[in-house]
């Protein structure tokens, strides 16, 4: 029998509060929104709802602004993998911003794939 298609929507998408990597849980939403103040430490991204998706491959990618990485090479896209978890499963894709403040301003890019079909892409603008 056919898989089900995963249905996935964005669950919120902004400011959120800082996020403990090690935690289960995930960053609470501040305010829902597409344009962020750069400041040292900000929270910002995506969290998406994904149901029928269990052990379905998830890729992301972040295109973020030029600058440049500890070895003075510009910085290429943040990507990764992993798989669902469960059939009712929330996911964070974010940054936070970090000195130098400057270089991370402007446009950052994020987008998922659910076995390679694109199901979230969104823009923020760090000004």
């Amino acid at each position: 029998m056919a898989r089900k298609k995963a249905d996935v929507e964005v669950h919120s998408c902004g400011l959120y509060d800082g996020w403990d990597r090690e935690s289960k849980e995930l960053p609470r939403l501040v305010k829902m929104t597409s344009e962020i103040e750069a400041r040292l430490d900000v929270e910002f991204g995506y969290i998406l709802r994904i149901r029928n998706a269990r052990n379905c491959k998830l890729r992301f990618c972040i295109e973020h602004p030029p600058f440049k990485d500890r070895s003075g090479n510009p910085a290429p896209p943040f990507t990764g993998e992993l798989y669902v978890k469960n059939n009712d499963y929330r996911f964070f894709l974010g940054d936070t911003v970090w000195a130098p403040v400057e270089d991370k301003r402007g446009r950052w890019r994020l987008k998922t794939w659910v076995d390679n079909e694109l199901v979230a892409d969104r823009t923020i603008d760090l000004v």
